[in-house]
């Protein structure tokens, strides 16, 4: 709402003030009116419609005289301007943030409950965040990238919800798998996972992997045999930095969605991976997605962080601490 319009409301509000002050005061309250009241038809043997008031005795009232005086119009008038221009400030400020996050924040409601479109696009959000979960990546993907498959010791999507630390170790027949196709002992070995969002390695493993293939070619910076695991957690990059020993393991896998997005994908990267790792040890680029890092700038930055790590042989807080 402009400064104009508010101008021309609270004017319009004031004229008609004026006008009914105007109205009243115009008759003269120093008299009294009187008001007669007839019968519009004959009454038993009354042949003539005679006033009310012969029978009854008049009917009198006085006009108002507390016409809204000049002050409390321009009290009026200046309230009105002033509500309009803090509505106007408000809906601007609130505007402004939602603009600088998708959240949401400052939707409204009806009454006690959501508007019908932010409820219904909750609805639309939550169906893909549970159909992420439940997903599955698509084979032509994998081909292309010419990745073969393994699994953990997980059954079923349900057992994989309810036991994440069977997702933290291989199939025994899958660790054979790897030991046989895998090269031992690479600078970096990459893995990725569906984990939480078939749907984020759908939307974004192929420009990732890729981006960082070339990167690691550029810096001259070995890779191994790269493979893909269904139904596979972060912590798994221990058991296989076990397996094959290389210097740096990289997983690329899909994060928990939320109701912003379900197609996020991380990257948790850490030094000679093993088992009982800590959680300090290890680094992430999250939120890989359309919304958040494309995925070409993600694989390239992937590269300059691995020679990074590689430089100083640590990551995470030790890297930190060894960089300062």
């Amino acid at each position: 709402m402009n400064e104009q319009l508010i101008k021309q409301i609270t004017k319009m509000v004031v004229e008609k003030l004026q006008m009914s002050s105007v109205d009243t005061t115009s008759n003269d309250t120093s008299k009294e009116q009187q008001v007669n009241l007839y019968q519009n038809h004959p009454v038993g043997n009354i042949a003539e419609a005679k006033p009310l008031s012969d029978v009854s005795g008049e009917v009198k009232f006085f006009p108002s005289n507390k016409a809204p005086k000049k002050k409390d119009l321009e009290k009026l008038s200046n309230r009105i301007e002033t509500d309009l221009k803090e509505e106007e400030k408000k809906e601007k400020y609130l505007s402004e943030l939602r603009k600088k996050t998708p959240a949401r924040i400052a939707v409204g409601r009806a009454g006690s409950r959501p508007k019908t479109n932010t409820w219904l696009q909750f609805r639309f959000d939550h169906a893909a965040a549970v159909d992420a979960v439940y997903g599955e990546v698509p084979q032509e993907i994998l081909e292309r990238l010419n990745f073969f498959q393994v699994h953990t010791r997980v059954l079923d999507k349900e057992e994989y919800i309810r036991r994440p630390d069977l997702g933290r170790r291989l199939s025994d027949e899958s660790k054979q798998v790897v030991l046989d196709k895998c090269k031992r002992s690479p600078k970096v070995q990459i893995v990725a996972s569906n984990g939480l969002s078939a749907k984020a390695l759908e939307e974004n493993l192929e420009d990732v992997y890729l981006s960082l293939e070339q990167s690691l070619k550029n810096l001259n910076i070995e890779m191994g045999t790269t493979f893909y695991v269904d139904k596979g957690r972060v912590a798994l990059m221990d058991e296989i930095g076990e397996l094959l020993q290389p210097d740096i393991v990289v997983i690329l896998i899909g994060e928990r969605p939320g109701l912003v997005s379900a197609e996020s994908l991380s990257a948790y990267i850490c030094y000679k991976p093993r088992i009982g790792t800590i959680e300090a040890d290890r680094m992430v680029v999250s939120n890989i997605h359309k919304g958040g890092i494309p995925s070409v700038e993600a694989g390239a930055y992937l590269g300059t962080l691995i020679q990074k790590i590689l430089k100083y042989e640590a990551s995470g807080v030790s890297l930190v601490k060894k960089e300062g």
